[in-house]
C-alpha cells in the first residue's frame, strides 16, 4: 500500500545523523513517491548533552535543493514538537513561520524532567510515574491545539528500571479515556508508532488495548510512523501495524499534507 511513513528523523534531529537524501533514495528503492520528515523541535529541553532545536534556515535550504533535485518525489515537511508548559508562544511562532505539512505533538520532557532519563520516576513508584506522564499529557491537550496527532501516546513505558514495563489500560482507564476523548473532541488524532517493538516492549505505541478503546470512543484519525532514526528502521513493522489496525476494526489509515488529512482504506 502507498502509505507514507509519518514519523522519520534526519540529520537535523539532535539524536540522528541520517541525511535526508539517503532517506529519499531508500524511499525510491521501495517504489514510493512521497517522503515525510518529522524532525525533533524541543524548546527548553532539559539536557545539555543534546540539542533538539532545528536550524530551520539551514533545514529549508537543504530541503528546497532536494525538492529541485528529486522532482519526482513529493518531499513533505513535518515536525515533531516537544510540548512543555510555557512553550505555546515559541511553538506557535515556529509553526506559523513555515509551511509544515504535518505536526506531531509529543512529550519528551516536562518542567525540567527529561523523560528518557527516567526523571518522572524519581521519588515515584512505577504506577505513579506512569500516571504523572498521563497527567502531563492531559494538561498538554487542555492547553495546546496546534498539532495534528499525538505522538507515541504511551511511550513512557520505555523508561524506568522495571522488570515488567507493561501499561495495563484498566489501571489507567479513567485518565486514558479523558485523554482519548480530548483528542477526538479536538478533531485530532494519534499515531501508531512501531518503535515499541524495537524497544522489546512486545507492543507498539499505543498498545492494542488503547487503540481498541480509541476506536470505541469514536477515534478515526490515525497515522503510522516508524520513528526511524537510522535507515534500517524506515517503514519498520508497517505490515504488523496495518494487520493490527485491521484486526481491531479500523477501516482507514490517515495521511497528511498541508496540515489536511486524507484517509486511505485498508
Amino acid at each position: 500500500m502507498n502509505i507514507t511513513d509519518h514519523h522519520v528523523h534526519t540529520e537535523f534531529s539532535g539524536d540522528c545523523d541520517t541525511p535526508m537524501e539517503v532517506i529519499i533514495n531508500r524511499t525510491t528503492e521501495l517504489g514510493l513517491k512521497e517522503v515525510m520528515f518529522t524532525d525533533h523541535m524541543d524548546f527548553a529541553y532539559p539536557s545539555t548533552d543534546i540539542n533538539f532545536e532545528v536550524d530551520y534556515k539551514k533545514y529549508i535550504n537543504v530541503l528546497e535543493k532536494l525538492r529541485i533535485k528529486y522532482k519526482e518525489m513529493d518531499i513533505l515537511m513535518g515536525v515533531e514538537v516537544g510540548y512543555q508548559p510555557g512553550l505555546n508562544e515559541s511553538i506557535n511562532e515556529l509553526l506559523n513561520s513555515y509551511d509544515f505539512d504535518f505536526v506531531i505533538c509529543s512529550l519528551h520532557a516536562w518542567n525540567g524532567a527529561a523523560l528518557d532519563k527516567g526523571d518522572l520516576f524519581k521519588g515515584r513508584s512505577q504506577q505513579e510515574g506512569y500516571r504523572a506522564y498521563f497527567e502531563s499529557l492531559k494538561y498538554t491537550l487542555k492547553n495546546f491545539d496546534n498539532f495534528d496527532v499525538v505522538g507515541h501516546l504511551d511511550f513512557i513505558n520505555r523508561y524506568g528500571n522495571f522488570a515488567n514495563k507493561t501499561i495495563r489500560y484498566d489501571d489507567y482507564k479513567n485518565i486514558l479515556d479523558k485523554i482519548l476523548l480530548m483528542i477526538i473532541n479536538k478533531g485530532k488524532g494519534i499515531e501508531l508508532n512501531t518503535s515499541g517493538l524495537r524497544y522489546k516492549l512486545n507492543s507498539m505505541h499505543p498498545s492494542r488495548e488503547i487503540l481498541k478503546r480509541y476506536l470505541e470512543l469514536g477515534g478515526r484519525i490515525i497515522t503510522i510512523g516508524s520513528d526511524a532514526h537510522v535507515l534500517k528502521d524506515l517503514y519498520a513493522d508497517f505490515d504488523k501495524a496495518i494487520l493490527q489496525l485491521k484486526e481491531i476494526g479500523f477501516k482507514e489509515i490517515t495521511t497528511f499534507k498541508n496540515r489536511k488529512s486524507n484517509f486511505i482504506k485498508i
